[in-house]
């Protein structure tokens, strides 16, 4: 056992408690993000809405959520590098996070606006934690292990997110099973369980990650002694006002890190196209007609193959490296998004459910491995928050797009639209020296 934990990435009680925190809040991403919220939201909460001004509407609920997290999160990932406080924000945004999810059970026939306010602000929640639990990986993880550990905890997300969705549709499709009176009922139910699961298993990652120790004086501030100061010399807004500052000296370090930096404006472009695709996927289809247990079924369908197909990633990465394991990953994608321009049958949906499913978790979580490799440490969460506004911004252009042509009556053709950001990010990744970018950080 200890053998193959080792492989997996999960050989010590800190690393299995970080990968849990992706079992928690991966709920949210398949329930709420990309299953059942969006079908329930076009067919009760926009009730006699026309369809493309549905996920015209709920594109740019996506769009403001995502602009939210990445204003906020760099102040907030140097606020927690200049004191005790990584654990404590993701904390804070859990509770944001899970409250939203467990009032949407409020949400009846046309309350579309309710709906989208609780939406926003569960996707800040569950945004803003990442920022600070994604940066305590380079606190507990070594050297070869993060690629395993980053994959690890994608994979372990994939097995939350399934168990708890595969619960919920069961539930949505049989309600009399659950002691609920019908459909709808269980769909708001399904929410509920949502806030439940992400609290109950965000626990371990509390009680077995330490709190990283605060560096006294930081590389480049000029100013030594300031952050041990700030608390006698005005608090929080004293913290914050430094904060700020200390934002423009970290934006001038990370160009300092030209391979890390490089890897960001890649990341932003390829993800873009696969935040999209995670965000837009259940309402493009039923959108254009699929049924909403073959949309489920096939989105069910990704987060099972995710779980070895992530594992697969981390040990493809230990033969071929990071970079070449992402550029496959990237290389399946334009494929996906190609035959995805065709789609129109309930099996289509499935096939191409199976292929995401393939690359979504290594492609991603090999992406953090390498960014993490290339930054320093004692700047984790300043460095992961600007990882966090590439991250989130990726992720504002698609559904931006997918809101304009949606509007237009047009989303099919939203999805060629995306290619582009692909084949740039890869074009910008294969320039990225990942063991020169290593160094740097280890100077």
């Amino acid at each position: 056992m200890t053998g193959l934990l080792t492989r997996l990435g999960l050989h010590r009680p800190e690393l299995r408690a970080w990968a849990l925190y992706d079992f928690a809040n991966s709920t949210f991403q398949t329930t709420i993000i990309a299953a059942v919220f969006p079908i329930y939201f076009q067919r009760v909460a926009a009730a006699g809405m026309p369809a493309s001004e549905a996920t015209s509407r709920f594109a740019w609920a996506t769009t403001i959520a995502i602009c939210i997290v990445a204003v906020a999160a760099p102040v907030l990932g140097a606020l927690a590098d200049t004191r005790r406080l990584k654990k404590p924000l993701l904390g804070v945004f859990l509770a944001i996070g899970a409250g939203a999810t467990l009032a949407m059970y409020g949400i009846g026939e046309g309350d579309w606006k309710l709906a989208l306010t609780l939406f926003i602000i569960g996707n800040v929640g569950v945004a803003g934690s990442i920022v600070f639990y994604e940066s305590l990986l380079p606190h507990i993880a070594h050297g070869k292990e993060m690629d395993r550990v980053s994959t690890a905890g994608y994979a372990i997300g994939y097995l939350g997110g399934g168990i708890l969705l595969a619960l919920n549709l069961a539930m949505i499709q049989q309600p009399a099973w659950f002691g609920l009176a019908d459909a709808g009922v269980a769909t708001r139910v399904s929410f509920v369980t949502v806030g439940i699961w992400w609290v109950l298993f965000s626990y371990p990652l509390f009680r077995r990650v330490p709190e990283p120790a605060v560096v006294a004086h930081l590389p480049g501030n000029g100013h030594a002694g300031e952050t041990a100061e700030a608390s006698g010399r005005g608090g929080l807004t004293w913290m914050i006002a430094i904060s700020f500052r200390q934002l423009g000296v970290t934006f001038r370090e990370l160009r300092k890190y030209r391979q890390a930096l490089l890897l960001l404006l890649a990341f932003f472009l390829y993800n873009d196209g696969i935040q999209t695709i995670i965000r837009m996927a259940a309402i493009y289809g039923a959108e254009v007609g699929i049924d909403q247990s073959a949309l489920i079924g096939a989105l069910l369908l990704v987060q099972f193959v995710g779980v070895p197909c992530s594992f697969a990633f981390g040990a493809l990465a230990g033969y071929i490296g990071p970079k070449h394991s992402v550029m496959l990953g990237l290389l399946a994608y334009v494929g996906i998004l190609l035959f995805t321009y065709h789609m129109t049958q309930a099996w289509e949906f499935y096939a191409l459910a199976g292929a995401v499913g393939v690359v979504q978790g290594g492609t991603q979580a090999l992406s953090r491995s390498m960014f993490v490799s290339m930054i320093p440490r004692h700047k984790s969460s300043e460095f992961f928050a600007f990882f966090g506004v590439f991250e989130r911004y990726a992720g504002v252009l698609g559904p931006a797009i997918f809101a304009v042509m949606a509007g237009l009556g047009t989303s099919r053709t939203a999805i060629l639209t995306l290619i582009p950001f692909f084949v740039a990010g890869m074009l910008l990744l294969w320039r990225v020296d990942v063991e020169k970018g290593q160094r740097e950080a280890v100077q």
